[in-house]
């Protein structure tokens, strides 16, 4: 059973543990509809009650140690015991509500960090896919050639697919349950495709050639596309990192020699540093998000 790094035991031990939140569990889950959907795709085989009630039980396991963490620095420390109690309720909520929306949304997460492996590497695989079909080798063979590979995710649908065909079920029913049950729109469009092409009967390579090739276009649209945004942002951070910081400690200085107003440089350039590490953080986050799949 897949582990979540934010839960403090496996998960089979916080569903045990969570069974005594199964109420709440109830309660809260209708508050997230999309959770049944995101728990399948994601494979976690848990209802949505259950996962909320496992979310609740972390929630509830950060908030106690740290509550009495802190309470217990705190009187070690001598503080007044309403600011005790306030800090250490304050704190511990905080990290029980990140804890808990952490729980909550990770199964959109891992689905979103499964859709971005898997189409990174689903150009290669198609291309390996097609260098197969072409030279003559059964479709079953190339599939178990790619089930084989170093194609991650990829990889591990596609030996699914393959345990189904070699268990008696026809390869067209094979790919048809891959491509329904993966979260991954151009998969599935792939898998689609290549179903139709085995159903008519027509030629598998021709048709897994001209996925190539739209793929490989859309491709190249993407990469134009994440260029022209990169100008503005480039732009963007030429203004906020490097002309407003050094204008800005040029004009401080001018105005306090002529105004006579005592400026503190060192408090200017801490805040200046820290403004620009933010700053920094999320044009790097920005770029990255907007960066295309497989590039």
């Amino acid at each position: 059973m897949k582990r979540i790094p934010i839960v403090p035991v496996p998960m089979e031990k916080a569903a045990g543990a969570a069974k005594h939140l199964l109420n709440w569990g109830e309660f809260f889950s209708n508050i997230f509809p999309g959770l049944a959907f995101e728990l399948e795709q994601s494979e976690f085989k848990f209802e949505p009650r259950e996962w909320v009630a496992i979310a609740l039980f972390t929630a509830l396991f950060y908030f106690s140690i740290l509550f009495t963490g802190l309470f217990v620095v705190l009187i070690a420390v001598k503080v007044e015991l309403t600011k005790m109690i306030l800090i250490s309720l304050g704190a511990s909520s905080i990290l029980a509500m990140v804890g808990f929306v952490y729980v909550i949304f990770y199964p959109k997460l891992y689905v979103n960090r499964k859709v971005n492996q898997l189409e990174k590497n689903l150009p290669y695989a198609l291309h390996h896919l097609l260098i197969e079909v072409r030279s003559g080798v059964p479709l079953f063979n190339a599939l178990v050639s790619i089930s084989q590979s170093r194609y991650g995710i990829l990889s591990e649908e596609m030996k699914k697919a393959v345990d189904d065909i070699s268990t008696g079920k026809s390869e067209i029913a094979a790919l048809e349950m891959m491509a329904r049950k993966n979260p991954s729109l151009y998969f599935r469009r792939v898998m689609w495709q290549i179903v139709n092409s085995l159903k008519s009967g027509a030629d598998i390579g021709n048709t897994i050639k001209q996925i190539v090739d739209s793929l490989s276009e859309e491709q190249r649209v993407a990469i134009k596309k994440y260029g022209s945004q990169l100008n503005p942002m480039t732009l963007m951070y030429m203004i906020f990192a490097v002309i407003f910081p050094t204008l800005g400690i040029t004009f401080l200085l001018i105005l306090s020699s002529f105004v006579g107003i005592g400026v503190d440089l060192n408090l200017v350039l801490i805040g200046i540093i820290i403004f620009l590490l933010l700053f920094q953080f999320m044009i790097i986050g920005l770029i990255k998000s907007k960066r295309p799949v497989g590039v």
